[in-house]
């Protein structure tokens, strides 16, 4: 039988979503496994579908967190990646099968067989439990390392809305210093997806609904334009203008005006995940031999590329910290918008250990 120890952390246990403290068993560290004392995590959206059951697969009792920067307190015997004391992350990612051609390529996250670090299904039929909690166990491949100078409460955010927004550049050819790239919406995925454009060299503009978010897009997140979507003669006047877009918005919006903005051949990339279908004119995409594509997070390879990338070009979250007791007002918050950009729970410093 599998040796097991205990954890302490919080967790909802039906679908009202009330997160209160849980204790429950991890598994000892295997010969691959690494074992991190969490320090920080942060709180994605995913994380508040999921305790209550928007998606019809919680897994009640549900320990959310899948943006998890800690110290590693161990290491199993063949584990050559990390050692005790490293600095290290786990993002959404907790396994795959490593076998198919998806895992082969470094696309882990297209692995039909993917275990996500909370709420997932472990090959044992066991579920996963996320970073609310003192500590996690993770195959050592599902691991980043984190540099020396990343601020340890601002990079959690990275391994989730990072990497989504990272990858989704990347993938599409966007990453070129010069390209004019639109990223619609201005929240946790949006503002990562302001600093990494920017970072790569592009001219960014940022689409919102209402220009409220004007001074913050250009004066503190360094985007070149503002463009108001709901606003015809602005839009009219941004037609053609973009080589691309990252569309982080998860509620449901009109898509058809916004491909229009894209140059020929430019490409739109999905982001933000909505439950309700689009409406779409066709002819918006074969007048130009547009794109409209999507894409999910990120492999391991590109996970601990952006990670460097972040380190090297000082990217990180604009985050509010809160102890592990205020987790169920974050929640409430942040279903309605009111964080700028990300909560990040302290762990370390606010939920009581396991004994």
């Amino acid at each position: 039988m599998e040796q097991q120890r205990k954890a302490n952390g919080w967790a909802a246990r039906d679908p009202g979503g009330l997160l209160s403290p849980f204790t429950f068993h991890v598994r000892e560290n295997g010969e691959e496994d690494v074992t991190l004392k969490v320090l920080y995590c942060g709180i994605c959206h995913t994380d508040l579908h999921v305790i209550k059951n928007d998606w019809g697969n919680a897994r009640y009792p549900v320990v959310p967190g899948h943006e998890i920067v800690g110290i590693v307190t161990s290491v199993g015997k063949n584990v050559q990646k990390f050692k005790t004391g490293d600095r290290a992350g786990v993002g959404f990612l907790a396994g795959s099968c490593k076998d198919c051609s998806n895992c082969q390529e470094g696309y882990e996250n297209y692995c039909p067989k993917s275990i996500s670090t909370s709420n997932g299904i472990q090959p044992d039929g066991s579920t996963t439990f996320g970073g609310f909690a003192d500590i996690v166990v993770v195959n050592e491949d599902f691991v980043v390392h984190l540099p020396d100078n990343m601020p340890l409460d601002k990079t959690g955010p990275l391994l989730c809305a990072g990497i989504t927004v990272y990858s989704s550049i990347k993938q599409f050819g966007l990453n070129v210093s010069g390209k004019n790239l639109g990223v619609v919406g201005l929240g946790g995925l949006g503002h990562l997806a302001v600093k990494f454009a920017k970072a790569f060299g592009s001219k960014v503009t940022v689409i919102s609904t209402s220009s409220n978010k004007k001074n913050e897009a250009i004066e503190h997140l360094g985007a070149d334009s503002f463009l108001v979507s709901t606003d015809a003669e602005q839009m009219k006047a941004a037609i053609g203008t973009l080589d691309g877009i990252i569309n982080t918005v998860s509620a449901h919006h009109q898509i058809t005006p916004l491909i229009f903005l894209l140059k020929t051949f430019g490409k739109m990339v999905l982001v933000g995940g909505t439950i309700q279908p689009f409406e779409l004119l066709s002819f918006s995409l074969i007048q130009g031999g547009r794109t409209l594509a999507g894409s999910l997070i990120g492999g391991m390879r590109d996970t601990q590329e952006m990670v460097n990338f972040a380190a090297e070009h000082n990217v990180a979250a604009d985050v509010e910290v809160v102890p592990i007791d205020y987790v169920n007002t974050a929640i409430e918050r942040l279903g309605k918008g009111d964080v700028k950009y990300r909560f990040v729970v302290d762990v370390a410093n606010s939920l009581t250990p396991a004994l």
